[in-house]
């Protein structure tokens, strides 16, 4: 068939779809195609599976949105906008006509997401993120939620569409609210979509719906909507789980685009990590976090999709020669700011040209503010309030998940002398002993000792190591004596494995523990079966970090490396092949 007679045949398709007729339907139309008629079956069976995710959300006089559930054990995300009226508590709505009880549980007021945890149940019906980067432009989608507050019985409204655009960068404009690398869809995005999923036509979820454009007097959409990508959400759902208060990235660089199209740096902290790197003013950027750079928004649109904290890849090109390096990137706010514009509840935000759908005013309230006794009582013992935590209770309950796999890797934990020895990559052999009270490792150029009692920052040994030793009694400390037991330790998060080979669509991302103990700060990157994958200690703030990165694991014990390569800053310490490996003592 030639091309012309394909897009006849394309048409007619779309068309019989369009018929408001399914195989067994009474009053189906005779001599429809089968497969149109099981085409559209199938896309009304999708449309009702992703129909009992969405979550209506209730904030009592302030209005409402949307949701959609992403656990079977009730946690669902929304939009920042839509729970910060209703505060720590509110009530939840499904399709099958029932109200649950919800917590909040964390919060990311850049990137307008919240996460909340519904209650009374661990069956709930949850949907799936899809690979946002593999959206295109003209792909078939359809949006869920509670337009207008209309859903009086639960059941959410659907609008379909297609995907208008990808990759939108949308500017904050006298906001914090920032949309980054988000997807434009025609579907109608109204007051009370906001925080409901845009799904894909297979029912998996790509965004979450937050923004849209309206006519100005009539607040009526006029098929403009954003949603924040899939991919973003996975980047921080570990954040947002565990409880915490979440910050996106910054380079500590700012980019403009050159003369000749390039997009150059335009300034730069001499305090920011990748100052030490090396990078500069007028440095090309060539690609950040695996992706592309080649135009100013979508470096913006990378950074906006990256938690603070994050080690990523940065490629830059400087007198035609590319050069790469690994940077660690910091918060765009400094911890109490953020704290202070959540809880002001960003009045600014009322300046936005195109504000979120709902248009109810922004206020912090009183609730937040009040004691945990004034909490409904389905809710109360799931609310702590801490500075720097939305709810510290759920990082409590993050920190100690990772910490139990971390514990049991490899069997029971074992409180007696650890043994590792073997070959460096350089030649020569080494040898480590780690017990409770002392830690040493010899090596071809000498033996350095540490005392595990003291003081861990006191000498970082061995030298040039940047505190290999005490990153290793860390270790072991962790999963010998549990988090609670080991100075303040908190769950940060997930992380790329492996921040060289970092998957844009934001796979392979393993727990981060971050614990500050005896001097040291450290992180502590642990993989869902408990085995350590990398740790990062600072013996001061403004000083490159010990890095030590795992590679394989031991046969024999599973908990134990098969190889640690250690770095600080750009600078190799050496690569340690472990040949034999022992952990005595039995359970603690």
């Amino acid at each position: 068939m030639n091309a012309p007679g394909r897009r006849a045949a394309s048409i007619v398709a779309a068309l019989a779809a369009l018929l408001p007729v399914a195989a067994g339907r009474p009053g189906a139309a005779a001599g429809v195609d089968q497969a149109v008629l099981a085409a559209e079956a199938r896309r009304v069976e999708t449309i009702r599976r992703a129909t009992a995710t969405a979550v209506a959300i209730f904030a009592g006089a302030e209005g409402g949105g949307s949701g959609v559930l992403m656990t079977a054990d009730g946690y669902a995300l929304t939009n920042f906008h839509v729970v910060q009226p209703a505060g720590v508590a509110m009530t939840c709505g499904l399709a099958d006509g029932r109200l649950y009880d919800a917590v909040l549980v964390g919060l990311d007021p850049t990137g307008d997401v919240a996460l909340v945890k519904l209650l009374g149940r661990d069956d709930f019906p949850f949907a799936t993120l899809a690979d946002s980067d593999a959206v295109e432009v003209g792909d078939w989608c359809f949006a869920a939620g509670n337009p207008f507050l209309l859903a009086t019985d639960l059941v959410p409204s659907i609008s379909a569409g297609i995907v208008s655009g990808t990759h939108r960068y949308q500017f904050p404009a006298g906001t914090i609210l920032e949309y980054a690398d988000c997807i434009q869809t025609d579907a109608a995005i109204n007051p009370g979509n906001s925080g409901g999923g845009l799904f894909d036509s297979a029912g998996r979820l790509i965004g979450i719906n937050g923004r849209a454009s309206f006519e100005k007097r009539g607040r009526v959409n006029v098929g403009a909507g954003y949603a924040i990508s899939a991919n973003q959400l996975r980047n921080f759902m570990g954040c947002l789980r565990g409880g915490l208060l979440v910050d996106h990235a910054t380079l500590g660089a700012t980019v403009a685009t050159a003369a000749d199209g390039r997009v150059v740096v335009s300034d730069i902290l001499d305090t920011s990590d990748a100052w030490r790197r090396g990078l500069r003013y007028d440095d090309e950027i060539v690609s950040l976090a695996g992706r592309p750079v080649r135009t100013v928004n979508a470096f913006k649109n990378i950074l906006g999709t990256l938690p603070a904290g994050w080690q990523v890849p940065l490629a830059y090109r400087r007198d035609g020669r590319r050069q790469e390096m690994l940077v660690r990137l910091a918060g765009v706010h400094a911890p109490a700011e953020l704290a202070r514009i959540v809880a002001a509840g960003d009045e600014s935000r009322q300046a936005e040209p195109a504000p979120p759908p709902d248009g109810k005013p922004r206020r912090q309230p009183a609730a937040r503010q009040q004691p945990e006794p004034l909490l409904p009582d389905a809710v109360r013992g799931l609310y702590e309030a801490r500075p720097g935590f939305t709810n510290h209770h759920f990082n409590l309950v993050e920190r100690d998940r990772v910490a139990k796999a971390l514990a049991t890797a490899g069997g029971a934990p074992r409180r007696g002398e650890w043994v590792l020895s073997g070959t460096l990559a350089t030649g020569g052999e080494f040898r480590i002993e780690l017990s409770d009270t002392v830690a040493t490792i010899d090596l071809p150029t000498g033996t350095s000792t540490l005392d595990a009692t003291a003081e861990l920052d006191a000498s970082p040994e061995p030298p040039g190591s940047g505190g290999m030793l005490a990153a290793l009694v860390l270790w072991r400390r962790l999963a010998t004596e549990g988090p609670a037991a080991v100075g303040r330790t908190i769950y940060r998060g997930t992380a790329p494995r492996d921040p060289r080979a970092i998957d844009p669509s934001g796979g392979d991302l393993v727990d981060v523990l971050e614990t500050a103990v005896a001097g040291v700060e450290g992180r502590v990157a642990i993989d869902p079966e408990g085995a350590v994958v990398g740790i990062d200690l600072w013996t001061a703030p403004d000083q490159d970090p010990c890095e030590i990165r795992f590679v394989g694991r031991r046969e024999d014990d599973p908990a134990l490396p098969a190889r640690m390569v250690v770095q600080r800053g750009p600078e190799s310490f050496g690569t340690f092949v472990v040949e034999r490996a022992e952990r005595t003592g039995g359970d603690r």
